[in-house]
């Protein structure tokens, strides 16, 4: 029996090893597909459309918004950023998971889209607030400004903890990536995402009707 897709939705403060453990998933199941998302802003050097966003002008983007198309959309530093639903809805349909790298915000909107029923959100949390901001440090990556900058911003992330279905302490990264793919595995078998249940249920009536 094919089951349906999931949306699995990632969602954590900066630092708190989201990209870490997106990657280890997709190594883990490499039919796990990350969602593509849409965008107004112009190509940087060397991205690709369709692989590292769907460019479109902005009136193409209001247009979708506008027709339901989107199943999240955000407006970030003035440039509009979305999630299609089309593709999304034929790897769900497919048996495909999805993958969302997004925060709370587009989280909410993805649960009360059109696709709810197949949600699967889990939000990871730093051990401190103090182990959060080495991790930042550590990566090398940001000027002392951004990263006091993501330091505030972190806050607003973390309390929306309790709006997920799943929330995991990241201490160890080796036991947190083993964590979610124990939540992956068992909601795959979620009674929802198994379509033919209802018709080998049936089956099994009829074959106990015969034999009575």
């Amino acid at each position: 029996m094919q089951r349906r897709g999931l949306l699995i939705i990632l969602s954590s403060p900066s630092g708190a090893g989201k990209s870490t453990l997106a990657r280890r998933l997709r190594d883990w199941d490499t039919s796990i597909r990350f969602s593509v998302s849409a965008t107004t802003r112009p190509p940087r050097d060397g991205e690709v459309d369709g692989q590292d966003y769907h460019f479109m002008d902005e009136g193409a983007f209001k247009s979708m918004v506008a027709e339901g198309q989107m199943l999240e959309h955000a407006h970030v530093f003035g440039n509009f950023y979305g999630s299609p639903q089309a593709p999304v809805q034929d790897a769900v349909d497919g048996g495909t998971d999805v993958l969302f790298d997004i925060d709370w915000q587009g989280a909410q909107q993805i649960k009360e889209s059109a696709l709810r029923d197949h949600v699967l959100s889990i939000f990871l949390l730093p051990p401190s607030i103090e182990e959060l901001r080495r991790r930042l440090i550590s990566r090398g990556q940001d000027t002392d400004e951004t990263i006091q900058r993501r330091m505030q911003k972190s806050w607003d992330e973390i309390s929306h903890w309790d709006s997920y279905n799943y929330v995991l302490i990241n201490q160890d990264l080796d036991a947190t990536e083993e964590q979610l793919k124990t939540i992956v595995s068992a909601e795959r078998l979620r009674r929802s995402q198994q379509p033919g249940l209802l018709g080998h249920v049936r089956g099994l009536q009829t074959e106990f009707e015969e034999r009575s």
